[in-house]
């Protein structure tokens, strides 16, 4: 506040523009949203088009008051955040420590990373019979479905962060005598905060889309499987509703991320 107060008046006003320009994005984002819900309701109910094939929000609605009032809804959904956030925590964690692994021998990298890359373009879902005869057709082969589609995208991309630190930097640290871990903990670590991040927001689709698709598979609750069973019972209210409530938890769940991203740029500062 103290900085603000004693700039220059043209700097606030570039940040009073900035602030407006902020503002309208915002007004328009919503305003949008707000307007495709509106016109869609509105060709539903005069026959525009078959509700019955394309719902419309008011019968949404009431399918999700619907949904929370005999629990289904919390039950389903509670389930499917679980196995996300499992899978997305699991990729987080083992992708970055294998990362740092392939970082830290370069032979061990220069014999696993094209095997990394082929994995990578393999269709998961044509893997999913092996993962359940091997796992179980349970809450394991979700989840073990979603991590196999962001663990090596997690791998990837973070180890691609690590290879591009300056080398400058590290020639300098060589010079000090700096240890490989001292180099890990006190350089690329650090220098890496931006691609960290990055890679989790990507994981948070990734989990989301690995979830659902395990659950199209085996799942007997979450909210991929009220999308199949909606879909065999052509209640398209079911359908639509569970794709509404996935998107928002996908949206608070990227939001979560959002927020670690400024207190982690807080702590470390911009790269």
């Amino acid at each position: 506040m103290k900085n603000t107060l004693n700039c220059s008046p043209e700097h606030k006003k570039y940040l009073g523009k900035l602030k407006r320009k902020h503002i309208a994005v915002s007004a328009m984002r919503w305003g949008l949203l707000v307007l495709i819900i509106a016109v869609w309701e509105l060709l539903a109910r005069i026959g525009a088009i078959d509700s019955f094939i394309t719902s419309c929000p008011s019968r949404i609605w009431e399918t999700f008051i619907s949904l929370c009032e005999d629990g289904s809804l919390f039950t389903h959904a509670g389930v499917t955040l679980y196995e996300t956030v499992v899978s997305f925590l699991l990729a987080t964690v083992f992708g970055t420590l294998i990362a740092i692994g392939l970082w830290w021998c370069d032979t061990l990298r220069n014999v696993l990373e094209p095997h990394l890359v082929v994995l990578n373009a393999l269709p998961k879902i044509a893997l999913g019979p092996i993962i359940i005869i091997w796992v179980g057709a349970g809450t394991g082969a979700i989840i073990v479905m979603a991590l196999m589609i962001s663990l090596i995208i997690t791998v990837l991309s973070t180890l691609n962060g690590f290879m591009e630190v300056d080398k400058g930097k590290l020639t300098l640290m060589d010079t000090m005598n700096a240890t490989k871990f001292q180099k890990l903990v006190y350089l690329v670590l650090p220098a890496n905060v931006p691609t960290i991040i990055s890679a989790l927001k990507i994981n948070v689709g990734l989990c989301w889309v690995g979830t659902i698709m395990g659950e199209y598979l085996v799942s007997r609750a979450g909210l991929g499987y009220l999308i199949i069973y909606g879909g065999q019972v052509f209640r398209l209210d079911l359908v639509m509703t569970s794709t509404v409530v996935l998107c928002v938890l996908a949206a608070l769940m990227y939001a979560c991320v959002a927020l670690l991203e400024k207190l982690a740029y807080k702590k470390f500062g911009k790269a």
